[in-house]
């Protein structure tokens, strides 16, 4: 009888590994090799170590915080945030796969800033980043974003080292109610407030500031 439990139990926890094990492995297949439901690799746009495609709307996703991507994913199939592409390979995952996926680019290492600024766009978008506009009621980036863009939870993703045409392109977005996941409607309101050289300059001078690998979150 003993024996038989022991059995039973050692199944039951090689089971449960080779599921963990299994859900890991799919999250960085999709990653890197796409699935067999229409889901394009990420890497295809993201590069292979989810550093992005500096130059490109393509974020970096590595470090990112978990459950930020989950989020995200999650909005590409509810259709609160809308992209042509995203929004049809999220539609190809289960709930399984964004959580397997997003902690794999969780867990993989922020590269180094890749982007430009002018001294100009320096000078500015590092005053609204870290002072914001208040004369406008818009706040510092960084009250939500955390200190250089470093990110704080699964609601503010990191901005540091974040290709700036991708940030533009949020900015595009949310002014546009194409993107609509943001909490409360922060960005949308922060978005109209700006004007385009603002928020030029916030983009660039992000793209120049090195993430920091993040304590993840779910």
């Amino acid at each position: 009888m003993h024996a038989g439990k022991a059995i039973r139990t050692l199944a039951v926890l090689l089971l449960f590994g080779l599921a963990a094990a299994q859900s890991a492995d799919s999250g960085e297949q999709l990653a890197l090799e796409g699935n067999d439901r229409g889901a394009a690799a990420c890497s295809s746009c993201h590069g292979q170590a989810g550093e992005g495609m500096p130059g490109t709307a393509f974020p970096r996703l590595a470090a990112l915080s978990a459950g930020y991507l989950k989020n995200q994913l999650r909005a590409f199939q509810d259709g609160t945030r809308n992209d042509p592409v995203m929004s049809a390979n999220a539609q190809a995952l289960n709930d399984e796969v964004i959580t397997a996926v997003s902690d794999y680019y969780a867990a993989l290492e922020a590269p180094a800033a890749a982007g430009s600024a002018t001294q100009e766009q320096e000078q500015l978008g590092r005053f609204i980043a870290e002072r914001g506009a208040w004369n406008r009621y818009v706040p510092s980036c960084q009250s939500c974003h955390g200190p250089d863009g470093m990110g704080v939870g699964a609601d503010f993703p990191a901005l540091a080292g974040q290709s700036a045409e991708y940030t533009v392109k949020q900015f595009a977005d949310w002014k546009a109610n194409s993107r609509t996941n943001d909490p409360l409607g922060m960005m949308h309101a922060v978005a109209t407030r700006l004007t385009d050289e603002e928020i030029e300059a916030v983009a660039a001078w992000y793209s120049t500031v090195s993430p920091v690998d993040q304590e993840q979150e779910d």
